[in-house]
């Protein structure tokens, strides 16, 4: 299954096959956001259709803010019409009566006739309701098919991105392991000269040469103890796995992986808290930032 951004935009444009010049044009844009919220800007012949149009939406979209409009025309600028004899009669009654009421308004035009003509309400020139209704519902399909497809392409983008990250971030803990034994070492070392020098200081009366040594040796242990990050490496490659999982998987993962993006930063903050070399500080920088990047994207996943 796919993985799918939020963002997008998609259109479609259908008309009716025994009357071309009914036409039903539909357009779609969505942003991410929490869950699925709906906006409709629709034309009073089609403000009916709301429920249906939502439920398609509903049907094809999980999650975003998405503003579907639709634009109903009926009849074509580009035709010649040829207005009935009757309409045109009636207009010279109307166009009379104007004149002896307002006798400076000027005379109409032929192109004003025409236009006239095209906007005219006759029965011919109508599509039956249920003609028109289906034909915008099968535009908003369309529509929302061609959304999925565009967010399909964001989403493998964004996809390519994120294993991008997480390669990054497997590296640099694969680098952080042999980083603290390391930095264990060199504390224990430290422990040991201070003892010495404590001891030397002191001179040797009342103070146990052997003892002493134990007690460093003891320190330089619980130093190690707190600073042991082996759990919080585990828990991270854990989530790292679980994401590239997800990733795998597709579908509606958005919420799933932002509660991860969360617990990879509180592994990296844990390791940047314990560390007691410059270089591990380092790693949990690199690491806090490749996340940083990791929770933008999360965000505009369905």
């Amino acid at each position: 299954m796919a993985v799918y951004s939020m963002t997008g935009y998609a259109s479609a444009a259908l008309a009716l096959e025994n009357r071309p010049a009914v036409r039903v044009a539909a357009e779609l844009r969505s942003v991410n956001g929490r869950f699925l919220d709906v906006s409709l800007r629709l034309p009073d012949e089609l403000r009916h259709l709301e429920p249906l149009l939502r439920e398609q939406l509903a049907g094809g979209l999980k999650r975003g803010k998405v503003e579907l409009r639709l634009a109903l025309v009926q009849g074509d600028a580009s035709s010649l019409v040829s207005p009935p004899p009757a309409w045109l009669a009636q207009l010279a009654e109307v166009q009379a009566a104007i004149a002896a009421t307002l006798p400076a308004a000027p005379p109409l035009s032929v192109a004003e006739v025409l236009q006239l003509a095209r906007s005219a309400p006759t029965a011919d020139a109508q599509p039956d309701d249920d003609a028109r209704d289906a034909l915008a519902q099968r535009a908003a399909a369309q529509a929302i098919a061609a959304l999925r497809e565009a967010r399909a392409r964001e989403g493998d983008k964004l996809s390519a991105m994120l294993r991008e990250r997480l390669a990054a971030l497997r590296t640099l803990a694969t680098k952080a392991q042999p980083l603290l034994p390391a930095a264990v070492a060199r504390q224990q070392a430290r422990f040991l000269e201070r003892w010495q020098e404590a001891l030397a200081s002191a001179g040797s009366g009342g103070v146990n040469a052997d003892a002493a040594h134990e007690r460093a040796l003891a320190e330089a242990a619980a130093f190690a103890i707190r600073i042991d990050v082996a759990e919080e490496l585990t828990r991270l490659e854990a989530h790292l796995a679980e994401i590239d999982h997800l990733l795998t998987k597709g579908g509606e993962l958005g919420k799933r992986l932002d509660f991860l993006i969360q617990e990879l930063h509180r592994e990296a903050n844990t390791l940047g808290s314990k560390s007691a070399a410059l270089e591990l500080t380092a790693v949990s920088v690199d690491m806090k930032v490749l996340i940083e990047q990791m929770r933008e994207q999360v965000q505009n996943i369905e």
